[in-house]
């Protein structure tokens, strides 16, 4: 697939060249239409190379600005945060679009030095680095002999609300395969970033370097599912292998154990006994205990993060669980995260998931995720040092954790180690792209240690996640706010205060969101005032002692550090929660 989609209105096609034959010249594959295929219809093959596109670059002119095909692939570009814009003539690029930077392009000859080009190559070289200053990479080739990819397994439901069904089907799946010594499989995070997309399946193997690639649907109704999987070889597109399963949800395993050995016989691999039982351990014999933890791990990746709701819901959901199954140890895990957060972010009077994570750990002692409950609990009590060991032994357990990652660089934050906070960060959100909320504080860690690139980068993943958070709950004030900050950071000052008031009105007692839109006014919008205004009130009300930690190291907030009245706050704050001072910032960046 190409690097950089050139999208322009057919009159400009002349501009359009230029700017294609330019970017080959700094290394880049390009797209636009003139390359459109006879054979698939146009709006599929339009879609495909949008989507896939690292860098969008849309021409702007007034018949572009009337063109309601350039105005749809500018839209999907900024919700992407894919969209770089240069403008041709006079025309003001029409609404939202006339909010973003644009590069003037209007006497530009084809000149690489020409400012307007240069900042036009500075968007696309932030968004995709593959150009002839740093060599675009093979494709990835995996180390056996024979590999596959398992991409999301559609949602056919016709119910939205089902989809964690069907992610939670093709994960399992995955985690399966990967037993398999003989098999190369990749990693689900990758495989994620295909998610409702319309891919061409041998483009998909040849960019991650596959022989094969297993696709599907779930249909989930009432006691039934409905599960269809097809095997198809890589090079040719043909189905090596496909079936359909009918059944009832209590068969929902043996399904998931059918389809597994189903493609190993297919590929006429061999499976070991001890690969044979891995795949058959699913951790319950419950169906309607798995349903409920996929359910729960739903609401707890995508819920609004500073809403108590969220932790109230999963709790309920994973005690429902584990009454049902009371050694599912994987809900036991996520009990205990809800629990922790529960206590320790929103000072409720609930048991803190210790408890919880033991069991967990008693049942299954791989469970990563719940040595985050032990480090929580650690870490409250001013041992530090060793809730970072705790955090230690789960990476050990399971480096690509999501969980596990993100509380190490919230760890890290606290330490004020910018270094190691970012690699975690940086690892969550290659592992959960969708984190809108580690997408901001990753930014928080480009800006302290002036990467530039790595902002910018990070404020369109900020934006665009966000966008996509609201698109599913509008009522998500967190999602809200941290696309207030993506904008202010992308230099869209009117559009980000008009999240953040649309946030407020929503969602008024979100504390954790109040204290992201102060964070967002110092850093970003030169308003301490308005951040210390917003900062009383949280500072004053919240029960839970992370967010005094975070703000006492948070780089965001060094704007406001020699204030008196935020010193002020924060000793308030910190001799009500029985907090120590002694992390305390010296410095924007330690090593």
């Amino acid at each position: 697939m190409a690097d950089v989609f050139v999208s322009y209105a057919r009159p400009d096609e002349p501009h359009a060249a230029r700017v294609a034959e330019a970017l080959r010249r700094e290394g880049y594959q390009v797209w636009r239409d003139d390359e459109l295929p006879a054979h698939r219809a146009y709006g599929d093959v339009i879609e495909e190379r949008l989507k896939a596109a690292k860098a969008v670059v849309v021409l702007w002119s007034a018949e572009a600005a009337r063109s309601q095909w350039v105005r749809a692939e500018a839209d999907i570009a900024r919700s992407a945060g894919t969209l770089v814009q240069g403008v041709l003539d006079a025309t003001v690029p029409p609404l939202p679009f006339n909010q973003i930077q644009c590069a003037d392009l209007r006497d530009w000859d084809g000149n690489g030095e020409s400012p307007g080009w240069t900042k036009v190559v500075a968007s696309v070289r932030a968004l995709a680095p593959a150009g002839k200053n740093e060599p675009k990479q093979p494709a990835r080739r995996s180390r056996r002999e024979v590999s596959v990819c398992v991409l999301p397994f559609a949602n056919m439901s016709g119910d939205a609300e089902q989809e964690y069904f069907s992610d939670g089907i093709s994960e399992d799946i995955t985690t399966d395969l990967s037993q398999i010594s003989a098999l190369g499989v990749t990693a689900r995070n990758t495989a994620s970033t295909f998610k409702g997309r319309s891919v061409d399946v041998c483009d998909v193997a040849e960019k991650l370097g596959v022989t094969h690639v297993l696709e599907g649907s779930v249909r989930k109704a009432g006691s039934r599912v409905r599960i269809t999987a097809q095997l198809i070889d890589g090079a040719t597109g043909d189905h090596v292998w496909a079936d359909r399963y009918d059944r009832d949800l209590n068969d929902i395993f043996a399904i998931q154990d059918e389809i597994s050995k189903a493609i190993v016989g297919a590929l006429k691999l061999k499976l070991l006994p001890e690969e044979k039982k891995a795949i058959e351990q699913r951790g319950t014999t419950s169906a309607e205990a798995y349903n409920l933890y996929l359910m729960a791990r739903k609401y707890w990746i995508t819920g609004n993060h500073g809403d108590v709701r969220r932790e109230q819901r999963v709790m309920r959901i994973c005690g429902r669980a584990v009454e049902i199954d009371p050694y599912y140890a994987r809900a036991w895990a996520l009990l205990a995260l809800a629990q922790s957060s529960m206590r320790y972010s929103f000072g409720c009077e609930v048991d803190d998931g210790f408890a919880a994570a033991h069991t967990a750990l008693s049942i299954d002692p791989s469970i990563a995720e719940a040595y985050c409950a032990m480090a929580l609990r650690l870490e409250h009590n001013q041992r530090l040092d060793d809730a970072e060991a705790e955090i230690a032994k789960a990476l050990q357990l399971d480096p690509d954790c999501w969980e596990v990652n993100k509380e190490a660089a919230r760890l890290c934050m606290l330490r004020r180690n910018i270094p190691e906070a970012t690699r975690h960060y940086e690892k969550t959100v290659e592992v959960m792209e969708n984190d809108y909320h580690a997408w901001a504080i990753l930014v928080s860690c480009y800006q302290a240690a002036d990467n530039r690139e790595g902002v910018l980068r990070g404020a369109r993943m900020m934006v665009a996640q966000a966008e996509k958070a609201v698109a599913e709950d509008p009522s998500n004030g967190s999602a809200i706010g941290v696309g207030a900050g993506g904008l202010a950071l992308l230099g869209e000052t009117d559009r980000a205060k008009e999240w953040i008031e649309r946030a407020m009105l929503v969602d008024p007692d979100n504390l954790n969101m109040r204290y992201n839109f102060a964070c967002i006014l110092a850093a970003y919008l030169d308003d301490n005032e308005g951040a210390l205004k917003l900062l009383a009130r949280t500072l004053a009300e919240t029960s839970g002692p992370r967010a005094v930690r975070s703000a006492q190291t948070d780089p965001d907030l060094d704007p406001l550090r020699e204030d008196p009245r935020f010193q002020k706050m924060m000793a308030d704050a910190e001799r009500r929660l029985g907090i120590d001072n002694k992390t305390a910032p010296t410095s924007a960046v330690s090593s």
